[in-house]
């Protein structure tokens, strides 16, 4: 059983499972809440500053020296159209071998997700994915009145690539693409490179697969692997990528597609064309800046494992992460347990439905690591029962 989420339950704040697509039992998804994002308050200027931010998965070191002297560089065409922008499309596609054609840049990721979704929605098709997942791409569903197909993740809290292809191929004609992040955000939780292979056989070849790669530099699984051979074999896949994370511009949005060229003459139009001249410098050093990357992948790394060691020694259970980030099940309601953290100071996750006992951490400085567990020692640590 699976279940169509449509605009009212988006804007209406209803239960995802609005709606029966198929008989079987085993693809029931048990959610009681919303897949759209409650928008939280901003802090204080101070409370902003002095906080430990680990919420929203950034890079907490910032951009590298050589990328803040490009931008610094780039201020002096702040006041000019067609600037030179370090030739960012050329360098992306030499980086990823693949020809000009091939990229399309983004305002973060998050464009090119919105992007895929006014391309491919419209006249009643659906997105198909799992709950939970990365939300952003079935909210702009959900502005271009359009639905999505949502699945529960398996036991292990895993993506369920045999309900995924048996629900495009039942609903084949009403799928406008198969959405997957991986690693998964929330979770951390990759789909294996035999895992894609098998969902892009097993699902009908006129099909898109939108694969979110925003972690992909963070993974240590040898079973995973990038998706963009795909792209470059002329398959109907979309890999998106950002600057936002490993890359520390998050701010500053910068984040592109990866995709046959038809596919990207197609979602072209739908692109806003908002990248400044920083973010554009900063993208083409950032990617030469290949040893600050390293360093950051293997402080976030250590200081993961190292806090995942520190949580599991105090009883709970922590899901095996390829991200920056990673959950922890602390046997009670996610909520509370985020505003007792944010008046300590450290700011953690959202709930992410129907995962209500699982707190998602973004992995920070060595200093905020610490801040985050004496805090959740305090709190969660000596509340919950084993």
């Amino acid at each position: 059983m699976s279940y169509t989420v449509s605009r009212r339950s988006f804007l209406g704040g209803l239960s995802a499972a609005v709606g029966v697509l198929t008989p079987d039992a085993s693809l029931v998804a048990q959610t009681s809440g919303t897949l759209l994002r409650q928008p939280r308050p901003r802090l204080g200027l101070d409370e902003y500053d002095a906080a430990a931010k680990l919420a929203y998965n950034e890079n907490p070191y910032g951009p590298s020296e050589a990328v803040l002297k490009a931008m610094t560089t780039a201020f002096k065409y702040d006041n000019r159209y067609g600037y030179p922008d370090g030739n960012l499309v050329q360098e992306l596609a030499a980086h990823h071998g693949v020809k000009t054609g091939n990229i399309l840049l983004g305002a973060g990721s998050g464009e090119i997700l919105q992007v895929a979704a006014r391309t491919f929605l419209g006249g009643g098709r659906k997105i198909v994915g799992v709950i939970p997942t990365y939300g952003a791409v079935f909210e702009y569903a959900s502005g271009v009145r359009s639905e999505a197909i949502v699945l529960p993740l398996r036991e292990d809290y895993g993506q369920d690539i045999d309900a995924l292809i048996k629900t495009t191929r039942n609903n084949h004609r009403d799928v406008a693409f198969v959405y997957l992040c991986s690693p998964n955000n929330p979770t951390g939780i990759v789909v294996s490179k035999e895992e894609v292979r098998r969902l892009l056989d097993g699902i009908p070849e006129d099909v898109p697969v939108l694969i979110d790669e925003a972690y992909h530099h963070y993974v240590d699984d040898a079973a995973y692997a990038t998706s963009i051979p795909y792209a470059i074999e002329g398959r109907p896949v979309i890999v998106a990528r950002t600057f936002s994370k490993i890359y520390g511009l998050a701010g500053m949005r910068l984040g592109y597609a990866v995709a046959a060229e038809p596919i990207v003459d197609r979602m072209r139009p739908h692109c806003t064309g908002s990248i400044n001249a920083l973010v554009r410098w900063a993208g083409v050093t950032a990617l030469a800046d290949s040893d600050a990357a390293d360093r950051v992948r293997r402080t976030t790394l250590q200081l993961r494992r190292a806090t995942a060691a520190e949580l599991e020694g105090m009883g709970f259970k922590v899901l095996p992460s390829e991200a920056n980030f990673f959950m922890v099940h602390i046997r009670r309601q996610v909520q509370p347990v985020t505003d007792e953290l944010r008046a300590r100071g450290v700011l953690v996750g959202r709930p992410f439905p129907p995962m209500h006992e699982h707190l998602r951490v973004s992995v920070g400085t060595p200093d905020e690591m610490r801040r985050f567990l004496t805090a959740f020692r305090e709190t969660v640590g000596r509340k919950t029962p084993a």
